[in-house]
């Protein structure tokens, strides 16, 4: 094997190494396993592309909006269709979810893996548990058995099966849950030259949730997911709380469509709201992230009716065929990436960790949403109402933050009370119920007279029926 002062020198990377001999045995394995990870052929090439070159933006002649499907009307034919064709490859155990929780929940001020968050104000349930008794639904309402594939990091890997682990897999099976690793990238410096976290680390940052397309097929998932019968994935990100998951209608006109790809959109709610835009860009469907929105800012035209043209924001919730998933890997080396100029923490030569305050390096990552550009068929972009389906949690407080997340979710099931006649004051009122006793007002209404609701208080509504607060 090439030694690891042979491996830097050919890379120009010398100073990885520029304190090695005051590292132990165990920190000398940790950065000498971390440079052999690196791929430095990419990591040379997307620092001369973007560091050196500084690539102007892509030249785009024309954009229109992205074709969309309206909000699911249960009763119309097209709707009744993609349900029959979503509930059938349910049953048939066609079906596998992939969840993207690689993330920590350091913004929401906790200590652990994003997906260990306590989401439940009243229940103090996690965003996993959550997700967990909506597959529980599914496997019960269509008997199959949903496969969970899991991307976790190198920071919460540990962490993330642990907690698993302590909570008995939620009850779920423990040989249906797959856990599978994100490839890391280096950070570089304003030099092109990779950053030293600490003086046996390198400064790294996963490779983006684009990163699960290699990955699925790297670490065996696809081939897992074949033998059980599996051709598409419903993909979503851990912190979505209210995520209408393997949801029939989305799989259906998926399915219905001959999709390869498809996306559940939002309308935005302004024109500057913090989300990528799906378009058609010169032929070809894309996303286009809000940092972009000066350098097109056609994205932000009114049509004649006084509403936003380009609505359709992203949800970051797609159906993946499996065998898209498959073409695209043997494409990857043409996978776009993207690049953000950062402030990131850096030992300096005398051995010192700063954290500097100008901006000093950058990070690259991919998206998984560029994988659209690479399909040939038009997709499948649903439009959803964002009140109990979309509820990111980014922060603890402000838009997308865990206290509207939670304010939101009330809204969404106080319905489900009125709908069902109980009458008490829902206003200011924390509301929960677990998916596994109603999945959606139908469910509920027919369930609620075994409830016994209080007359004031929070509420939360388990999976057997009992009200706490």
């Amino acid at each position: 094997m090439e030694s690891i002062q042979a491996v830097v020198e050919s890379t120009g990377q010398e100073h990885l190494l520029q304190f090695w001999a005051e590292l132990s045995s165990e920190e000398k394995t940790h950065l000498e396993a971390q440079i052999r990870s690196v791929d430095f052929e990419l990591t040379h090439r997307l620092t001369d592309t973007w560091i050196r070159q500084h690539p102007e933006p892509d030249e785009i002649e024309t954009i229109n909006p992205m074709p969309t499907l309206p909000i699911v009307d249960p009763t119309s034919g097209e709707a009744k269709d993609a349900l029959a064709a979503g509930e059938e490859a349910l049953s048939k155990g066609e079906v596998g979810l992939i969840l993207v929780a690689g993330g920590q929940g350091t913004r929401l001020g906790f200590d652990g893996p994003k997906g260990s968050f306590p989401i439940g104000p009243v229940s103090g349930k996690s965003l996993f548990e959550y997700h967990a008794a909506k597959i529980h639904h599914y496997n019960n309402r269509y008997g199959c058995i949903l496969p969970w594939y899991i991307m976790v990091g190198d920071t919460n890997e540990a962490a993330t099966k642990a907690f698993f682990k302590a909570n008995n897999y939620f009850g779920l099976q423990k040989n249906d849950i797959s856990f599978f690793k994100q490839a890391m990238m280096p950070c570089v410096g304003e030099d092109g030259k990779i950053i030293l976290d600490e003086k046996h680390s390198l400064a790294m940052n996963p490779n983006g949730h684009g990163g699960c397309i290699p990955a699925l097929v790297d670490e065996g998932i696809i081939d897992d997911a074949k033998n059980r019968g599996v051709k598409s994935f419903s993909y979503f990100q851990v912190d979505n709380w209210a995520v209408k998951l393997a949801d029939p209608y989305f799989i259906g006109y998926h399915l219905v469509n001959d999709g390869k790809m498809s996306a559940k959109i939002q309308r935005k709610v302004e024109p500057r709201e913090a989300a990528g835009v799906y378009c058609e860009a010169d032929g070809q469907y894309i996303v286009i992230e809000y940092t972009e929105l000066d350098i097109y800012p056609q994205l932000m035209d009114m049509g004649p009716d006084g509403t936003l043209k380009h609505f359709a924001a992203n949800a970051a919730i797609h159906m993946l065929d499996v065998a898209f998933i498959e073409e695209v890997y043997n494409r990857f080396a043409d996978f776009p990436w993207h690049c953000s100029h950062k402030k990131i923490p850096i030992v300096n030569a005398d051995g010192i960790r700063t954290t500097p305050e100008e901006l000093n390096g950058y990070k690259f990552e991919t998206f998984v949403f560029d994988a659209f550009r690479f399909s040939d068929n038009k997709p499948v972009a649903l439009e959803i109402e964002r009140l109990g389906e979309f509820t990111p949690t980014k922060q603890m407080t402000g838009p997308g933050s865990v206290e509207q997340a939670r304010i939101d979710m009330s809204r969404y099931w106080a319905q489900w009370l009125k709908a069902a006649g109980i009458e008490r004051s829902l206003d200011d009122v924390l509301i929960e119920i677990d998916p596994r006793f109603a999945f959606n007002q139908i469910q509920f209404v027919e369930k609620a007279d075994s409830l016994s609701i209080p007359d004031s208080g929070n509420i939360f509504i388990n999976a057997e029926g009992v009200v706490s607060q």
